[in-house]
């Protein structure tokens, strides 16, 4: 399983919990990235914070009978293990396939990861134990709930791996955003990059929400012509 450092500044988890996941895509389009918004991955409990960690991956692939047993919780490769390995600040982020009728996890183990001190857990899976769940606080994004256990659908098989969640390839370390609209990849290659990007974009769809808040139309304004652009850039230095 891979060591890759996890750990995130504060200053980019304060600066990224400030941008929506909105400007996030919009910025990662204009670079090209088109597939970073994680399907199926709704907040469990809307209207909480926007959180920010690198991923934390783990990995499902379909059943098989003699590997998905009850006894394979406690082998070395195990979501149990794996919730060990996790270290504080991350954001787990977990492959089920889109299964939706398999709990990947329940209360006990969102319990553990609370602490543990983990971010959030993502999924295109669901989770189990719905009200167990959402008693711990972990904060969860997945596509809702089921009382079958993992092992009626999924087997288990690493942690720290190159993963595809929710149709987007995801990477150890890679960086996740999490908000009411969903969840958000940054590759952590770019982050530097997009996050001077997003910050500029969100300034200046403030300013354009107060020049349609005072009635201007929004031929010129969204996107901003040269002028429109001109009249940002002098707002600014005032």
């Amino acid at each position: 399983m891979s060591d890759i450092n996890l750990h995130l500044d504060p200053a980019i988890v304060d600066t990224l919990s400030k941008v929506t996941t909105a400007t996030l895509t919009t910025v990662l389009l204009k670079k090209g990235l088109r597939n970073v918004f994680l399907r199926n991955t709704r907040p469990l409990r809307p209207g909480g914070k926007r959180l920010v960690g690198r991923a934390f991956t783990l990995r499902f692939v379909p059943a098989r009978e003699d590997l998905a047993t009850p006894e394979s919780w406690g082998s070395p490769i195990s979501t149990r293990a794996a919730i060990e390995a996790m270290p504080a600040g991350c954001i787990a982020v977990v492959d089920a396939m889109g299964v939706s009728d398999a709990g990947i996890f329940g209360d006990i183990l969102c319990a553990r990861m609370v602490k543990r001190g983990v971010t959030a857990l993502v999924s295109d899976g669901v989770v189990r134990d719905l009200a167990g769940v959402l008693s711990t606080g972990l904060p969860v994004w997945c596509n809702g709930a089921a009382a079958p256990p993992s092992v009626a659908g999924l087997t288990f098989v690493a942690w720290q791996q190159p993963i595809a969640c929710g149709g987007v390839a995801v990477f150890p370390g890679d960086v996740v955003v999490v908000d009411d609209d969903g969840a958000v990849l940054i590759p952590s290659a770019l982050l530097d990059e997009v996050i001077a990007q997003a910050v500029e974009q969100e300034r200046l769809e403030a300013w354009i929400m107060q020049e349609v808040e005072q009635g201007q139309p929004l031929p010129g304004l969204y996107p901003p012509n040269a002028e429109n652009k001109a009249r940002y850039e002098a707002s600014k230095k005032g």
